[in-house]
C-alpha cells in the first residue's frame, strides 16, 4: 500500500546508526560471486554498471570506498583450482579478509537428495561432499551456507535469487527458492545485515553497484546506514511504481492506449502491469542512463515483484484492474484532451499576435484573428487563471504595436523578386 507521500511499504533500516556500525572496513574486500540456477544475465547487468562501473569498483579508485576484489566465474582470470581457492578459505575461514556473497540465480533445493550426490546447480569440484579431494562437484547450495554466515553481507542480484524468479516458477522440478528462503529470517551477516535484494530480470547494473558501494561506504565509517524496505530491496530505488516515472504516463491520464508492442501511447491495455510494479527502470535506464523496457515501447511484466512470473502470466493481456481504470481514464480523458488542446491553442500565440490579430508565421495552421470561440473560452480561462492574481494579459492590451513590425513589407521588399534572385544565384554556382 502507498501512504500519503506515495511511498511503498514501510521503508526503514535495521541497520545500526553510523555511531554503531558493524565493523570499519579496511583498504581491501573480497567479492565471492555465486552462480545458482540463472542465465548469467545479471553478470551482463553488472559489467554494463557506469555509476558506479564494475571496473571502478575493482581498480579502487571511488573516493572512501575499498577496493573490491572479484571472484566472478566469467570474469576472473584464475579457472580451476586457483579459482576455486580463495571461495575454500573463505568457507575455512583462513581467507584473512572481509568478503561479500553475491547470489546470482535462484537456489535449487539439493540438500533435500537423499543422496550427497545429487545436483542441479555446482561450481568448482573437489572442496567437499562425499570424497573431499576428488572430483566430485561442489553444490552451489554448501558454497552458500558455508560462505553465508562469515560474509560481512550476502547480496542476491536479480529476481531469481532475490525471489526465485523463473526456475521457481510454477511446473519447475528443481524446487527453486531465493536467498532468503534459503538461508531463512534469522539470518544476519557478520556485520548485522540480513540478506540485500536487488531485483530485475535483468536488473539495472547501477542498481546493483550503487547498492554496492553504499553498503561499503556504511560499513567503512563513512556514510550513513542504507536504508531497506519490508522487502530488503533498497528503499530509494524501489519505493515509486513504474508507472510514476514512465514516459508515456500522459497518455493513461489523457485515455489513449497503444493497440501493439512499439506504439507510443500508454501500454496497459497490451499487458503493462507499470502501475503497480515497483521498478525505477524508465527513471534510470537500463544500461549507460538509456533505455529500458517502456521506453523502448515493451510492457512492464512485473519482473522486479516477489510473484514473478506467475502472478503476471499470461504476458501481453491486459491485467484486471486495467478494463476500469482503463475505462474511465477514456472518459475523463477525451475531455481532458479537448481542454488541454483549448490551452495549447491559445499558448501558442504571442500577446503581439493577439493585440495584432495577425499570426505572421506562413507555417501557421490559426492564421488571422482569433475566432469567437477561442476568445469565449479564454475569457473564462484567464478568469481562472489569474484568480486573485496579476492579469498580464489585460497589461499587455497596453502595449502599443512595435513600429517596425513587418519591417520587410514596410521596406518595401518584393518577397516574390528575392526568391527569383536565390534562385539565379544558385545557378550561377552550379555553372562555376
Amino acid at each position: 500500500m502507498a501512504d500519503k507521500n506515495g511511498k511503498h511499504g514501510n521503508a526503514s533500516s535495521i541497520l545500526p546508526d553510523r555511531a554503531t556500525r558493524g565493523i570499519g572496513l579496511e583498504e581491501l574486500v573480497h567479492v565471492f560471486w555465486v552462480s545458482g540456477m540463472s542465465c548469467d544475465g545479471c553478470s551482463i547487468a553488472f559489467a554494463g554498471a557506469s555509476n558506479p562501473s564494475m571496473e571502478q569498483l575493482q581498480w579502487g579508485t571511488v573516493p572512501g570506498v575499498p577496493k573490491m576484489v572479484l571472484h566472478h566465474p566469467m570474469f576472473s582470470e584464475d579457472a580451476g583450482d586457483d579459482f576455486i581457492e580463495p571461495y575454500r578459505q573463505a568457507a575455512a575461514g583462513t581467507l584473512g579478509a572481509p568478503y561479500i556473497v553475491v547470489l546470482e540465480g535462484s537456489v535449487p533445493d539439493d540438500e533435500s537428495f537423499p543422496t550427497a550426490d545429487g545436483f542441479f546447480s555446482s561450481m568448482g569440484a573437489g572442496g567437499f561432499g562425499p570424497t573431499p579431494g576428488g572430483d566430485q562437484p561442489n553444490r552451489v547450495t554448501e558454497w552458500l551456507y558455508r560462505l553465508a554466515p562469515g560474509a560481512i553481507a550476502s547480496i542476491a542480484i536479480g529476481t531469481c535469487a532475490t525471489w526465485g524468479g523463473i526456475p521457481a516458477a510454477a511446473g519447475n522440478i528443481t524446487g527453486s527458492m531465493s536467498l532468503m528462503d534459503y538461508l531463512g529470517k534469522d539470518y544476519r551477516s557478520t556485520a548485522g545485515v540480513p540478506v540485500i535484494n536487488v531485483p530485475g530480470c535483468a536488473p539495472v547494473g547501477d542498481n546493483f553497484s550503487e547498492t554496492v558501494i553504499t553498503l561499503l561506504l556504511w560499513l567503512r565509517g563513512v556514510g550513513y546506514p542504507p536504508v531497506f524496505d519490508e522487502l530488503g530491496r533498497p528503499a530509494w530505488m524501489f519505493d515509486q511504481t513504474v508507472h510514476r516515472h514512465c514516459p508515456k504516463a500522459g497518455y493513461y491520464e489523457e485515455g489513449v492506449f497503444a493497440d501493439e508492442p512499439g506504439d507510443n501511447q500508454c501500454l496497459v491495455e497490451i499487458g503493462c502491469w507499470g502501475p503497480v510494479v515497483q521498478c525505477n527502470i524508465v527513471e534510470r535506464g537500463a544500461q549507460n542512463h538509456m533505455g529500458g523496457c517502456m521506453a523502448a515501447g515493451g510492457a512492464c511484466i512485473g519482473c522486479t515483484m516477489p510473484g514473478f512470473p506467475d502472478k503476471y502470466a499470461p504476458f501481453y493481456k491486459a491485467p484486471p484492474g486495467s478494463a476500469i481504470s482503463g475505462g474511465i481514464s477514456k472518459v475523463y480523458g477525451g475531455a481532458i484532451r479537448r481542454l488541454r488542446r483549448m490551452s495549447m491553442k491559445t499558448g501558442n500565440r504571442e500577446p503581439l499576435w493577439d493585440n495584432a490579430e495577425e499570426i505572421p508565421s506562413p507555417w501557421a495552421a490559426a492564421k488571422g484573428p482569433r475566432t469567437n470561440t477561442d476568445k469565449f473560452a479564454a475569457y473564462f480561462y484567464k478568469k481562472l487563471q489569474y484568480n486573485g492574481s496579476t492579469h498580464h494579459g489585460k497589461r499587455y492590451k497596453k502595449q502599443p504595436l512595435p513600429k517596425s513590425r513587418d519591417i520587410l513589407t514596410q521596406m518595401g521588399v518584393d518577397h516574390s523578386q528575392s526568391v527569383d534572385v536565390l534562385r539565379e544565384k544558385a545557378r550561377s554556382r552550379e555553372e562555376i
